[in-house]
């Protein structure tokens, strides 16, 4: 039997990437999926692809309207929500120097703001249901400090106090919340964060990327397929004992 047979999710920044490679996953699992992003177009082309079991729902994790209408529209379509990923992320380099309040408010916004809210309107229609399953997502620069990412990092350490503090409040509930830190995953957003570095380090375009991969413990990136598996675990019946857990899947980057 498929380990989601049944089951209904919404992920956020499902288009591409990691939440793509979800989204993909949860169906070949039996799930029924909303793929949810502010790329229209992107969720439409990747719903498309995936066929009857999934939708594309337009949401704007920093909008609580469009949060609210995308919850709304996947309940209205399929009846309810058994499991929400919070994968929209956005990621920022700049020395202490540079922070602004405009960059600042870009990052906690989606990074942190957006999981709370988005959760918060899950959870109403998770308890009427008699429980769910919630995944956010966290990274190993939540487990460190690294130099000109102060914003990034404080917001993906935020996500893992999080996870803990609501898994507490919503076990009684019989809602489940947990964490992945993924480590340097090859998606469209490392080329962006290669070419941060590449400005902050004076490296080459190419160069952190080829860097951070052989530096793994496992001695290369990760792929969006490598991440999906665990979502897929925490989501299921598998995980039935598993909250306030932050996993790491990072090729052996951070032990805890």
């Amino acid at each position: 039997m498929k380990r989601l047979a049944g089951k209904i999710a919404l992920v956020t920044g499902g288009a591409r990437g990691i939440g793509r490679a979800i989204c993909e996953a949860y169906v070949a699992e039996g799930a029924k999926v909303a793929v949810a992003d502010r790329l229209a177009h992107e969720a439409e082309e990747t719903a498309a692809g995936l066929g009857q079991d999934a939708m594309a729902v337009t949401l704007d994790v920093t909008d609580l309207a469009s949060i609210a209408a995308a919850v709304a529209a996947v309940e209205a379509k399929w009846g309810g929500i058994d499991v929400l990923v919070n994968n929209a992320g956005v990621f920022g380099m700049q020395t202490i120097e540079e922070i602004t309040r405009a960059e600042y408010d870009r990052q906690y916004n989606v990074n942190v703001a957006g999981v709370i809210f988005t959760t918060q309107a899950v959870v109403p229609g998770m308890k009427r249901r008699g429980g769910g399953a919630i995944i956010n997502f966290s990274s190993q620069a939540g487990r460190r400090g690294e130099p000109n990412i102060v914003l990034y990092c404080s917001t993906k350490a935020a996500v893992i106090s999080i996870t803990q503090s609501l898994a507490l409040e919503l076990a009684k509930d019989n809602i489940r919340v947990n964490a992945i830190a993924p480590g340097v995953i090859d998606t469209p957003m490392w080329d962006v964060v290669d070419g941060l570095f590449a400005k902050y380090e004076h490296k080459e375009p190419g160069q952190k990327k080829r860097e951070v991969g052989a530096a793994v413990p496992l001695g290369h990136m990760g792929r969006p397929e490598d991440i999906a598996g665990p979502c897929v675990f925490l989501a299921s019946d598998d995980a039935g004992y598993v909250t306030a857990q932050t996993l790491n899947v990072d090729g052996g980057n951070w032990m805890s």
